[in-house]
């Protein structure tokens, strides 16, 4: 089984864009997009709930599994 990152639904659901992700966090753009295209081989709990946070959701919003 593969872990999903569903990063771009929850952006979606918010019209919020990788950009404006990028400044309200304070992490880079790079980064994000990486995390986004699920190209990561982790994410510290700290980033996953800085995100949840922002776009007002949950982790099993933006991770999923196949």
């Amino acid at each position: 089984m593969a872990i999903i990152v569903n990063l771009d639904v929850a952006m979606a659901k918010k019209k919020m864009s990788l950009t404006e992700l990028s400044d309200k966090l304070g992490i880079s753009m790079t980064n994000l997009s990486l995390l986004k295209t699920g190209k990561v081989k982790g994410v510290r709990f700290s980033t996953l709930e800085a995100i949840c946070k922002t776009l007002d959701c949950k982790p099993g919003d933006i991770l999923d599994m196949e």
